[in-house]
């Protein structure tokens, strides 16, 4: 059995990103499948009650983002979430396009290789170097009251409502100015050009949950980088600037 404490490498890694995610609107994180309560699609919690943002989740938004940042600036990635066009198989790629990767990601000694974005987010041929916590609403359950959200099945070819296809959706409350907090660490061997990548990418998701349409799941963040090296200027334009012209 694995302990897992074990997990997170903390001994070697002395980078991590205190995470505080302040709901702005109500959210809704759905739990299918759960019960004790009156909802179709009741909101996600811990043992403890607690409302949480699961952690594969936000890691999966962030990859997202980062994939859209990276593709922007023309960097060579993959193409997710299919294992088949990852990397290290990239299958489709002309071969001029390896070529790029092959001259941009390929170290030597090493057969296999992985565009920027796999070296951080990890592929099914190689680990993931972050590491997510939930992200969890330490407010007592007694002081949270359940909160259903009616809504309707819409018709997108008629532009109305479908007949019996109300459903009930469970939120947190509105307006309460909610705090979910949570931790990135970053593990060894995490490449130093993804740090920036990976703040820019967070800056870039406003919203969480389902619904965002509606109006649910709205946020913003406050966020605090750790590390016990001179690594914490990889937030400012030096990073930038270094970045863009080796690729």
């Amino acid at each position: 059995m694995i302990p897992l404490q074990e997990l997170v490498n903390n001994s070697n890694s002395s980078e991590t990103i205190d995470l505080i995610a302040m709901i702005d609107t109500a959210l809704c994180v759905g739990a299918g499948g759960s019960t004790g309560s009156l909802a179709d699609k009741p909101i996600v919690r811990n043992a403890e009650g607690k409302l949480l943002i699961p952690a594969s989740q936000l890691k999966g938004r962030l990859r997202h983002e980062c994939e859209k940042l990276a593709k922007g600036l023309k960097w060579e990635v993959c193409q997710s979430p299919v294992a088949t066009t990852m990397c290290p198989q990239r299958l489709g790629l002309s071969d001029t396009d390896e070529e790029k990767f092959q001259q941009l990601y390929q170290k030597e000694d090493e057969e296999q290789y992985h565009c920027l974005i796999c070296q951080m987010f990890g592929n099914p041929a190689l680990p993931s170097r972050l590491i997510f916590d939930d992200l969890i609403c330490d407010e007592s359950p007694d002081n949270l009251p359940e909160t259903i959200r009616p809504g309707v099945t819409i018709n997108r070819r008629l532009r109305t409502a479908e007949a019996e296809k109300l459903y009930y959706l469970e939120t947190s409350p509105p307006n309460a100015e909610l705090e979910f907090v949570g931790k990135i660490h970053i593990q060894p061997g995490f490449p130093e050009e993804g740090k920036p990548l990976l703040i820019a990418a967070l800056k870039h998701i406003n919203a969480l949950g389902g619904s965002k349409s509606a109006g649910l799941g709205w946020l913003h963040w406050n966020w605090k980088y750790k590390s016990t090296d001179q690594t914490k200027e990889f937030i400012n334009e030096k990073a930038w600037k270094m970045l863009l012209p080796s690729r």
